[in-house]
C-alpha cells in the first residue's frame, strides 16, 4: 500500500464512491487489453502499473475471482518475491506501511476490530466485524465508539491465550509511541489522551478503555466519520504485551517474532521460549529483511467458527525471494508457484495476453493506486517550482507505462489521486498535457527559462545544481527500464543525475536526513476508501517523520519543525509550500462538498506546490500458475486475497 492514504470521512463515502470506481477502473482495463495486440506488434517499450486482478477460467475480467476447479483444503501456495522483506518497516504491523505486506498480515495472520469481506470491487471495501462481532455505531453524538470481541479468539503460539481487549488497547498504546515507528499513527490523534501519551505527558491513553476483557471503548475529541475503517488497519490489531514489550523502540524488530492472531502463523512460532526477553529469538520461518522467505503454517489455536469470511484452504504459504523477475514467470509458467509479486519483462504480458491457453491467468484489477517521480522541495534544483513544473512537462509517461509492461498496466496519470476515489472526478484534469503523453520539451524549456537555474533563459538548466543531481532507484528490472527513461527526458533540460539504486530503496527514501532530491521509485494506494487517505501522509506537515516518513517532498516542512522534531533535513528550507490549511477545511465535510474540496486540493497540489511527476494510475497484474484452484483479489490491500485461495495438490 501502500500503500498509505489518511482523510476523516464519513463512512459512507467509502460504499458511494466504490461502482464509479469500478467502472471507471475496468474501462481503461479494457482499452488496455485491446492495446496489447499493437505491444504484441512490436510497440517500442512497455508499462506496468501495480499488480493484481481478477479473472475465471474463461478469461473474464470483471469479478475479481478465478476459477479452474474446485477449492479443497490441503497443499502449499507458493509465492514468488522479486523484492526484499524489509518492506517499510519489516514487517511490524505496528509501523508497516507497504500494500503487499498488508494483504499478507490482514489475510493469513492478524485479526484487527473491523475489517473487510477480502473481495473485489465493491464487496471488498463493505467493513464487516473481524476481532469484534459487529461495526458499531458511534454514541455520544459522534465521539465515543464501543467494540465487543468475539469468544474463541486465541493467540498462536508462543502465547497461546485469549485475545482480550487489553491486547488491542496495547497495540494501540504501542502505535501511538514514536519510537515504535508507527508510521501512520496520524489516525489517531482524534483519540482523547493520545498526544499527551505520544509526547510522555500520560502513562495511559486516558480516551481508551477496557471495562472488561470483551470489550474496549474508545472516546474521540471530535467526530471523525472514517473511525471504523480506521480501526481495520494492521496496526490496530491485538498484540501480546508479554512478546512485543521485548522490542519497544526497535521500530520493525517485533516483525521477526510476530504473533499470530489470525488462521496462519509464522512457521517456527511453536519453537520460541516467551518466558522472558533473553529467551525470545527470531522465529525461523522469517529471514527477515535481508532473508529470503516467509514461511506461514497453520496457526494451531485458530477457531474457524469465529470467522465468518477467511476460508483457509492451503496448509501452508511459502513467500519465497527471487530477485530475478524472469525466473519467477518461468516458475509460475512451469506450476513450481503459484503466485507472484514481482514487475513483470513486457514480454511476458505478451506473451500471455496473446496466448489463449495463458491469457485466463493474466488477471488485472483496479489498483487504486498513483505511481510518481517525488521531487524534494528542499534540493536543489528541485526546491524551484519552475524545474519542477519542467520535470511534469518532460516526462515521457508513455515509455514509462511500457517499462511497467505497456497499457494493460493502467492509465497515465495526470495528477495526485485516482478519479476512482473521486467520483471520478477530475478525471479529464491534466494541467502539464502533452501529446499522447509523451512530453513536450517547448513547454518544459519555458518554464525553465523562469528558473533561477537557467540565469541565460536558454531553456535549459544551466547552474551547476543541476548536474550529478542524486537520483535514488531500487534494483527491480523495472527500475532498470524505467531509469534511463527518466535520464535521457530530464538531460533534454540540462538535469544530469548520478544514479543509486539499492535493493529494497523504501527506507533510505523514508529517511529525510539522507537528503534524496529524486526517486522514481515511490507509488502511493488508498489506505482506505477516501482521498483523505492520499493527502494526509504524503503532504501535511506534521506527518513527517525522521524515519519512517512517507511525506518524501517534505511538503510544508519549516526550520522550526525540522529542528524540534529533529527531522535532520538540510538544504532550502525557507518558504516550502504548504497544504495544511486546506487540507483542515477539507476534513470534517461530508458527501459532495468533501469531494469537491479534496479536488480542489489535488489541483493546488499540481500547480501551486509540484511536489511530483505522477506517471500512473495502475491496475494489479497477476499471473497464476496452473495448480491454483480458487483466486480472490483483495481490494482493501489490492493484493491477492490470500484467505480466498486454493490449490490443486
Amino acid at each position: 500500500m501502500h500503500v498509505n492514504e489518511p482523510a476523516l470521512h464519513a463512512g459512507v463515502r467509502g460504499t458511494e464512491t466504490t461502482m464509479p470506481r469500478r467502472n471507471i477502473r475496468f474501462a481503461v482495463l479494457l482499452a488496455g487489453l485491446a492495446a496489447v495486440a499493437a505491444l504484441a506488434a512490436g510497440c517500442g517499450s512497455s508499462n506496468k502499473s501495480s499488480s493484481g486482478s481478477s479473472s475465471s477460467s474463461t478469461g473474464s475480467t470483471e469479478n475479481g475471482t478465478y476459477q479452474n476447479g474446485s477449492p479443497k483444503k490441503g497443499g502449499i501456495y507458493r509465492v514468488g518475491w522479486e523484492q526484499s522483506f524489509g518492506f517499510t518497516n519489516n514487517f511490524d504491523p505496528t509501523g508497516e506501511y507497504l500494500g503487499n505486506a498488508w494483504g499478507i498480515l490482514d489475510n493469513l495472520l492478524l485479526r484487527p476490530l473491523v475489517g473487510y469481506k477480502h473481495a473485489a470491487g465493491a464487496d471488498g471495501n463493505e467493513m464487516i466485524g473481524d476481532l469484534a462481532t459487529a461495526v458499531p455505531q458511534p454514541t455520544d453524538n459522534g465521539l465515543t465508539y464501543t467494540y465487543h470481541l468475539r469468544k474463541g479468539v486465541k493467540f498462536g503460539p508462543p502465547v497461546n491465550r485469549a485475545v482480550t481487549s487489553k491486547d488491542v488497547q496495547y497495540a494501540l498504546q504501542r502505535l501511538a509511541k514514536p519510537a515504535n515507528g508507527g508510521q501512520y499513527a496520524f489516525y489517531y490523534t482524534a483519540i482523547q489522551g493520545w498526544t499527551d501519551y505520544a509526547d510522555g505527558k500520560a502513562q495511559s491513553i486516558s480516551g481508551i478503555s477496557t471495562p472488561d476483557d470483551s470489550t474496549i471503548v474508545i472516546h474521540l475529541t471530535q467526530k471523525t466519520g472514517d473511525f471504523n475503517r480506521r480501526m481495520s488497519l494492521p496496526a490496530t490489531a491485538p498484540i501480546p504485551e508479554e512478546v512485543a514489550k521485548c522490542f519497544e523502540g526497535k521500530p520493525g524488530d517485533y516483525g521477526r517474532d510476530l504473533v499470530s492472531s489470525g488462521p496462519y502463523m509464522i512457521q517456527g512460532s511453536d519453537a520460541v521460549n516467551a518466558s522472558g526477553c533473553t529467551t525470545i529469538k527470531p522465529m525461523s520461518g522469517y529471514a527477515g529483511a535481508n532473508g529470503s522467505k516467509l514461511i506461514l503454517v497453520r496457526n494451531p489455536n485458530y477457531d474457524q467458527s469465529t470467522d465468518p469470511i477467511r476460508k483457509n484452504y492451503p496448509n501452508q504459504f511459502d513467500f519465497v525471494i527471487d530477485s530475478n523477475a524472469d525466473d519467477i514467470y518461468n516458475r509460475v509458467q512451469a506450476g513450481s508457484l503459484e503466485d507472484e509479486q514481482s514487475s513483470p519483462q513486457p514480454k511476458t504480458i505478451r506473451e500471455y495476453a496473446t496466448n489463449s491457453d495463458l491469457k485466463k491467468r493474466l488477471l488485472s484489477n483496479p489498483g487504486d493506486r498513483t505511481w510518481y517521480i517525488t521531487l524534494n522541495l528542499t534540493q536543489p534544483p528541485f526546491d524551484d517550482i519552475h524545474v519542477r513544473k519542467a520535470m511534469n512537462f518532460i516526462i515521457d509517461k508513455q515509455a514509462l507505462r511500457q517499462a511497467w509492461g505497456g497499457p494493460v498496466q493502467g492509465a497515465l496519470a495526470t495528477h495526485i489521486v485516482p478519479p476512482s476515489l473521486f467520483n471520478g472526478g477530475l478525471a479529464s484534469y491534466d494541467p502539464y498535457a502533452s501529446p499522447n503523453g509523451t512530453g513536450d520539451v517547448d513547454k518544459a524549456a519555458a518554464e525553465m527559462k523562469q528558473s533561477k537555474y537557467d540565469p541565460g533563459k536558454t531553456g535549459k538548466c544551466t547552474a551547476s545544481a543541476c548536474k550529478g543531481v542524486l537520483l535514488l532507484g531500487d534494483t527491480r528490472a523495472l527500475d532498470n527500464r524505467m531509469i534511463p527513461v527518466v535520464q535521457a527526458d530530464a538531460k533534454k533540460i540540462g538535469i544530469t543525475f548520478t544514479v543509486r539504486q539499492i535493493n529494497g530503496a523504501y527506507p533510505t527514501l523514508q529517511t529525510p536526513s539522507k537528503n534524496i532530491p529524486i526517486s522514481e521509485r515511490p507509488g502511493w494506494g488508498k489506505d482506505y476508501a477516501d482521498a483523505l487517505t492520499f493527502f494526509n501522509a504524503l503532504f501535511v506537515s506534521t506527518s513527517i517523520l525522521a524515519s519512517g516518513n512517507t511525506n518524501y517532498s517534505l511538503v510544508g516542512l519549516t526550520p522550526a519543525f525540522n529542528t524540534a522534531h529533529k527531522i535532520g533535513a538540510s538544504g532550502n528550507l525557507n518558504n516550502i509550500p504548504s497544504v495544511d490549511a486546506q487540507f483542515n477545511a477539507c476534513q470534517p465535510k461530508l458527501g459532495d462538498a468533501r469531494t469537491t474540496c479534496w479536488e480542489n486540493l489535488d489541483k493546488t497540489l499540481m500547480t501551486k506546490v509540484v511536489p511530483w511527476v505522477p506517471y500512473l494510475w495502475s491496475h494489479v497484474i497477476t499471473i497464476l500458475g496452473p495448480k491454483v484452484t480458487r483466486w480472490s483479489y483483495d481490494q482493501f490491500s489490492n493484493t491477492t486475497a490470500y484467505s480466498q485461495v486454493a490449490v490443486s495438490q
